[in-house]
């Protein structure tokens, strides 16, 4: 690859979800119908350490057992007890420890119960980091922090932190505020195909109408390429008609990601995370309307963030 920066490496847990109706879960691992030919495909713990080793990545997850946040019942529990007793597979598979850091995944649904147990078992197993997955899935604001907050509450705190598959950026300010350290989605590029563009007021959407005639860039605050370049206006006739508008878009909103994490980070090691939370609220709620979710959430991490919020106006999403 020649990529010549951190690289981190999933385990293939994930198509567990993404694929479900093509796979069966048992103890032994996954069985997945090929998508090409249709013939059966297994990957065990071991076989997905030893596809991770190989492409020789610094950060390498293990496999687990991923349900929908949105289901209930005992499969919550199996999934769990199967990410837990994968993870001793993986150890054992991973054939590269001094080079290669294992991260394990805390599963257990929206139970609190069962998260702690995979948390408990997984700070036993004193791995190089801990993840947190199995959100994002269509659970409620509301369910998703309070999951957050217990995993990274009962993680300890000189080991790194990942949410899996969090991208909003008021998401990740959130998290970050509950003590996370890393995220990955495909949201920044994977909105940018449908024509939006990430600003630190929310998004603008490029395809409207509104857009054909205004010579601004997509961000007059923005020093990144496009926005020195190119006009709101070109941008909208690309991405309606031609590619090029979705990469300018994917370039762009990468680059947002990019300054905003580097912000972020900045402001805690200078000792003023608490003001960059309220500048980033005040800019993205103007009218101090911070989702309900939010506020607890703010509680709960200590950050008083009464200045950004109308003591009149709090949506729930």
């Amino acid at each position: 690859m020649n990529w010549p920066r951190a690289l981190l490496t999933d385990s293939g847990g994930f198509q567990m979800v993404s694929l479900l109706h093509l796979a069966d879960i048992t103890e032994k691992g996954v069985t997945f119908q090929s998508p090409v030919d249709g013939k059966p495909m297994l990957l065990t713990p071991e076989e997905s350490i030893q596809i991770q080793n190989r492409i020789g990545a610094d950060i390498i997850m293990a496999l687990d057992d991923v349900v929908k946040t949105t289901i209930t019942g005992p499969r919550i529990e199996e999934a769990m007890y199967h990410t837990l007793r994968w993870i001793d597979r993986c150890i054992a598979a991973h054939e590269r420890p001094h080079e290669q850091n294992l991260f394990g995944i805390v599963q257990g649904g929206l139970d609190p119960v069962l998260r702690d147990i995979c948390v408990r078992g997984l700070v036993d197993r004193n791995l190089p980091g801990y993840a947190i997955g199995g959100l994002a899935g269509g659970e409620s604001k509301d369910s998703f922090w309070r999951v957050v907050a217990q995993c990274t509450a009962a993680l300890p705190e000189d080991k790194p932190r990942y949410v899996m598959g969090v991208g909003y950026p008021l998401d990740i300010v959130v998290c970050s505020a509950l003590g996370a350290d890393m995220y990955d989605c495909v949201y920044p590029t994977r909105t940018a195909r449908f024509g939006t563009a990430l600003v630190p007021e929310g998004v603008l959407k490029l395809k409207h109408n509104a857009m054909a005639d205004d010579t601004r860039p997509i961000d007059p605050t923005c020093a990144c390429m496009v926005c020195r370049t190119y006009s709101r206006a070109y941008i909208h006739c690309l991405v309606t008609k031609d590619a090029m508008g979705s990469q300018l878009l994917s370039y762009h909103n990468l680059y947002y990601m990019m300054k905003l994490s580097r912000d972020l980070h900045t402001s805690i090691i200078e000792g003023r995370f608490p003001e960059f939370v309220c500048n980033f609220l005040r800019i993205m709620f103007p009218k101090g309307d911070v989702p309900e979710w939010v506020c607890n959430a703010m509680e709960v991490a200590g950050i008083d963030i009464s200045s950004c919020c109308s003591p009149f106006s709090s949506s729930q999403d």
